[in-house]
């Protein structure tokens, strides 16, 4: 059994090498890209880099639903992730920036509301599936529903919206010239081939959640909000921290909620969309979908705060994180049982 773990430790720590590497390429190629485009910073943040950065999680979800039939995994690595991004790394950047972190108007109320709103989102489609698509199950006090392909349009729909908007601010606000010349084809080849490094590395964090879960009886989904959720952060990590050590604050923040907002209305119905069809166990998704609205208000509370975020502020947003995790924790192995040991059975 110690061989195994170890083993499979050892893939985690791979994958998690091949996922930095290939989010290295993917930050210098979006940046690059985006001064070549002209984009704003706050564009640049929250769409140019948040994508390419939560490609892990999109090809979690593919990945876990159309090769390992584990959407649940997909669903939890998403949900453990959206919790990292949005406690996790603005708290480092806080801690590592030379400077308290400055956020602004735009962000705190623009990017931050509509992330809020993405939430409410996907939340109303998971209702919708449980509402119009319900699946009987046998254990009491659990509640399920089919999503559909059809469901999983309206979040994608949501994120289509997100992008008119920020178009529109590229259009009204477009940022500076190059100051040089930037070859615009090679870029877009080193952004795919970053790519395909990611999808390697998650591969690798996928199947180690999976051997890892049956080797210790525990259910996939801890495995997903832990282990695959923290490796398929880093690019995000990486791409904010480096940011915000050059004392771009919009730019690293902005990464974080643009991220979470496509892995909400994106990755997560990408899955479905795959899969043509999945079953969502509500008595699951709403306490987490829960944890996430809490780490949310956190978030916006302390970047309100005279549009800064302090040290203490971050060390906060760090012990939220600690809470949670070992929250989880506690009932998938069941130590506690507040939703009835419905995350153990999950």
């Amino acid at each position: 059994m110690l061989g195994e773990v170890g083993l499979w430790v050892a893939v985690v720590v791979v994958a998690t090498g091949i996922v930095w590497k290939g989010s290295g390429l993917l930050e210098t190629s979006s940046t690059r890209l985006s001064t070549h485009y002209r984009l704003p910073p706050v564009v640049h943040g929250s769409i140019v880099v948040a994508v390419g950065s939560s490609f892990p999680e999109l090809s979690t979800t593919v990945l876990s639903a159309l090769i390992h039939g584990a959407f649940e995994l997909g669903v939890a690595a998403i949900v453990g992730s959206a919790i990292f991004n949005i406690l996790v790394i603005p708290a480092l950047c806080g801690l590592f920036s030379p400077q308290r972190l400055e956020a602004n108007r735009e962000l705190v109320y623009k990017e931050s509301q509509f992330y809020m709103v993405s939430v409410a989102v996907l939340l109303i489609t998971f209702s919708f599936a449980v509402i119009y698509n319900p699946v009987e199950q046998s254990r009491s006090g659990v509640i399920t529903g089919e999503m559909t392909r059809l469901l999983a349009l309206i979040p994608i729909a949501f994120y289509v919206l997100y992008v008119a908007i920020q178009y529109l601010e590229t259009r009204d606000n477009p940022g500076d010239e190059p100051a040089e010349a930037i070859r615009p084809g090679r870029e877009w080849l080193r952004f795919g081939l970053a790519l395909l490094v990611i999808v390697l590395g998650v591969e690798g964090l996928v199947r180690a959640a999976i051997n890892l879960g049956e080797i210790f009886d525990t259910p996939s989904f801890l495995w997903g909000f832990t282990v695959v959720a923290a490796g398929t952060s880093i690019p995000d990590a990486f791409i904010s921290v480096r940011a915000a050590r050059k004392n771009e604050g919009i730019t690293a923040l902005a990464n974080v909620l643009g991220s979470n907002i496509f892995d909400l209305l994106v990755a997560i119905p990408a899955g479905v969309l795959i899969a043509g069809a999945t079953v969502i166990n509500f008595s699951v998704a709403a306490p987490m979908m829960g944890l996430l609205t809490v780490a949310t208000v956190a978030l916006f509370l302390a970047m309100r705060t005279s549009m800064l975020l302090t040290r203490r502020e971050s060390v906060l947003l760090l012990a939220l994180y600690a809470v949670m995790l070992t929250w989880v924790t506690l009932e998938s192995v069941g130590v506690t049982s507040l939703l009835s040991g419905l995350l153990r059975q999950a």
